[in-house]
């Protein structure tokens, strides 16, 4: 799997029924492995519905969401590059200035 590129901003999975079974495609997996196991987490709001993510690597702000929750088990996921700005909007508290 690719870490991320300082040129990506967003990646949206999306989810494949291929022969007879539900699975997430390419982007899919890498922004599982990406959450799992490169990126760190910083903390939810919604109830874990969107969670915030740094890269260690550069120092970006990225926030995991599900932009079709209305899918059983909340839908594919995204991974949505946030300013600093933003990011702290939308957690207060949970980083510095």
């Amino acid at each position: 799997m690719n870490p991320l590129q300082s040129h990506e901003t967003v990646l949206t999975g999306q989810w494949i029924f291929e022969n007879g079974v539900m699975r997430g495609d390419p982007t899919e997996l890498r922004i599982e492995w990406l959450t799992e196991s490169q990126l760190s987490f910083i903390g939810d709001t919604d109830g874990g519905w969107s969670s915030l993510y740094r890269d260690p690597q550069d120092g970006r702000y990225w926030e995991l969401s599900y932009p079709q929750s209305y899918m059983h088990g909340g839908g594919p996921l995204e991974l949505t590059y946030l300013t600093p700005e933003i990011a702290m909007s939308r957690y207060p508290g949970m980083i510095a200035d």
